[in-house]
């Protein structure tokens, strides 16, 4: 069993939790995900690492809930446990096979939307750590939906917020703040990071690809068992097909078919949805109804 040490709400429908797993932490890195497993009756879940203690031996992971997995998750608090908590997985960030003393020369956009913010962090913390500069753009589609902003900005060169209705920050999604920044700011990046909805990640690209600005996704989102087993995380990587939990998460963005993938993705929607309403009709200490 994995003891929850920490457990908070960060907006609505997301969640912020810190979980007792000593081997993880003493393992993992930038980039990786771990799978959680409630009870013995739950369904797999793969979460990508949020943020790491080695000394308190402690995984931090954020979610939205969008099924009945992650609705029954979010009802635990401090001091509960889950049934299982498996990882590190999946392959670490590519800038971490690179020399220092090079990547200090390079210069980072890292651009998060949405919960996508939770997996940007321990990148551009890293970074930090190691004292290198990035900058980095937060999005949201409004003001009480924004996360990680305090966190982002201790560890980030420059920060920039925006939110789709402009409530706060700018105003606009975050392409519109990388055209501001490349097109008329004049800014030189030498690589992108940008992680967050399917949707966010499609256009961020097809702009990147538009300023011949490498760029770097994660596929997470995609993500079913976590073990290549099920075929749900497919994806055409240029004339690759690729599975996001085995060789990924992260993936060149310019190659990748983000409409085929969106589809797939899409066939899970309306069972993720009916399984949340009957979780919240169940009781969370029997399964029976309440």
């Amino acid at each position: 069993m994995y003891k929850i040490r920490h457990a908070k709400k960060l907006a609505d429908q997301i969640y912020l939790m810190d979980i007792e797993a000593p081997y993880v932490a003493r393992n993992c890195l930038p980039g990786q995900f771990i799978i959680i497993k409630i009870d013995e009756k739950g369904e797999r879940i793969p979460l990508t690492i949020c943020d790491y203690d080695r000394e308190k031996g402690t995984i931090t992971i954020v979610f939205q809930v969008v099924g009945a997995s992650s609705y029954k998750l979010s009802q635990y608090i401090e001091g509960d446990s889950i049934e299982d908590f498996s990882g590190p997985l999946g392959t670490p960030c590519e800038f971490l096979n690179e020399d220092i003393e090079i990547l200090k020369k390079k210069k980072y956009l890292f651009v998060a939307g949405g919960v996508g913010a939770a997996p940007i962090y321990p990148q551009v913390k890293w970074f930090h750590q190691h004292e290198i500069e990035a900058d980095v753009i937060i999005g949201s589609k409004k003001k009480e939906m924004l996360i990680m902003e305090d966190e982002l900005k201790a560890v980030s060169g420059n920060l920039y917020v925006t939110t789709d209705d402009g409530s706060y920050g700018r105003s606009g999604m975050v392409t519109e703040v990388i055209k501001n920044l490349i097109g008329e700011e004049g800014k030189k990046y030498d690589h992108c990071v940008a992680i967050g909805p399917m949707i966010m990640m499609k256009f961020a690209c097809r702009l990147t690809k538009e300023y011949n600005l490498p760029t770097t996704v994660s596929m997470n989102p995609i993500m079913v068992d976590g073990t290549g087993m099920c075929g749900g995380c497919r994806l055409n990587v240029g004339d690759e097909v690729k599975f996001a939990c085995v060789d990924g998460p992260e993936f060149d963005g310019h190659k990748i078919d983000f409409d085929l993938a969106m589809k797939r993705n899409q066939m899970y929607a309306p069972f993720e949805h009916n399984a949340q309403e009957h979780a919240k009709h169940k009781c969370r200490c029997c399964g029976g109804d309440e």
